[in-house]
């Protein structure tokens, strides 16, 4: 039994995602990476809007598949911009690739990087801006995407917590290099643990078919494609021929029968979820809290509560309601607020003082977020809202 009247995900693996995994498993005999994989990895470039699709074990491998690809392209290394509030795994793909990561401040009202100090940082050495869209917000613009393209660096899209957002009606996910969604039990859709990584460039598309399974070029079903390695390399099994020093990130056919069960409804579930954000946002206290977001294509994925102004004491009591009414909730919103504080990081020393990044400073001390999934009742939403706004009056 949970132990949260209100936990951050619930139901996510629904009695009809069970019925599919049944019916395949008495059907079948096998059950690593195969047809089905190839199948989601299809449905899901259709339904995102891309050419190609590579579904990997997790975002974090997407992450940093997207990170490899740019050191195939970058062997020296150089700078990839990344905002100050995102997951942990943003950054250390950054770092075990031999990028330098250099950070930005973020908005409140997206929670994504501030574009004007992204260009004021871009440099000669930038190869890449590395942009996460946080908790279902989109914070690109054209001038970010005109400023990019002129000078050549790369956007690589985050947009795990992020499925179905949207920008000038394109999804995001589909305005960069290359992009990565996770498919983590919490997310907009599951398939447990999974990701997957998308692009619309053949040459990625052939890079990272070989990055998530040990550099084989066998994975490339494309004979014309083999024949150029098969030729240089007449010594070698054909069937072993590892081009370039890759990773085994692959994913299995169970994962890919959950991911097709699930993407038949995220339009649905999104739909709920944007529902229940507005819900939200017209019920939170606006003396107190922060409501000024921008949801134009929204995918929202939590709700998230920050304090209006700096006050500790205050903070910590409408924490204490929620722990005494059960209502599961993540200090510091994504990735547990401003990653410029977690150790990886500090050992880099990158000199980065705090005051210069006062916004996601303010997220880290200030800001939780709650759960938001499609079984989330409007009674519910009434509820977590009134313990949240009765708090500040204890």
């Amino acid at each position: 039994m949970n132990r949260f009247n209100f936990p951050l995900m619930k139901n996510n693996i629904t009695k009809r995602d069970k019925s599919s995994l049944i019916k395949y498993l008495k059907t079948t005999e096998n059950f690593t990476q195969g047809k089905l994989v190839k199948k989601f990895e299809n449905y899901w470039s259709k339904w995102l809007g891309v050419k190609y699709s590579v579904f990997v074990n997790s975002g974090s491998s997407a992450n940093l598949l997207s990170l490899q690809l740019l050191k195939l392209k970058y062997p020296k290394g150089g700078k990839v911009i990344v905002p100050t509030l995102t997951w942990s795994s943003d950054i250390a793909s950054i770092i075990h690739s031999g990028f330098e990561p250099v950070f930005v401040d973020i908005n409140l009202e997206n929670l994504g990087m501030n574009i004007d100090q992204i260009i004021s940082k871009i440099d000669k050495d930038t190869k890449a801006v590395f942009i996460s869209y946080i908790l279902g917000f989109n914070c690109i613009n054209n001038k970010l995407l005109h400023y990019l393209k002129r000078k050549k660096i790369f956007l690589i899209e985050d947009v795990c917590e992020s499925h179905g957002a949207k920008y000038n009606n394109k999804k995001l996910g589909t305005l960069g290099w290359s992009s990565n969604f996770s498919f983590y039990y919490a997310h907009h859709m599951s398939t447990i643990e999974g990701g997957m990584i998308s692009t619309n460039s053949k040459d990625n598309y052939y890079k990272l078919l070989m990055l998530r399974s040990h550099g084989l070029i066998r994975e490339v079903k494309d004979i014309e494609f083999q024949k150029k390695f098969i030729k240089k390399n007449k010594f070698i099994n054909s069937q072993f021929i590892f081009e370039i020093p890759g990773f085994n990130l692959r994913n299995t056919e169970i994962g890919a029968c959950l991911g097709l069960s699930q993407l038949k409804r995220l339009d649905k579930n999104i739909k709920i979820r944007n529902k229940n954000f507005i819900k939200f946002l017209s019920l939170l206290d606006k003396n107190y809290f922060f409501t000024d977001y921008f949801i134009k294509g929204m995918s929202n994925y939590a709700f998230n509560v920050i304090l209006k102004k700096k006050n500790s004491k205050l903070f910590f009591k409408i924490l204490k309601q929620l722990d005494k009414y059960k209502i599961e909730y993540r200090l510091g919103s994504a990735g547990g607020g401003n990653q410029l504080r977690q150790p990886y990081v500090r050992k880099m020393k990158l000199k980065n003082k705090l005051t210069k990044f006062p916004n996601v400073e303010h997220v880290h001390k200030y800001c939780f977020y709650i759960g938001n999934y499609p079984d989330l009742k409007t009674k519910d939403i009434i509820k977590i809202c009134k313990i949240i706004n009765d708090s500040v009056k204890i």
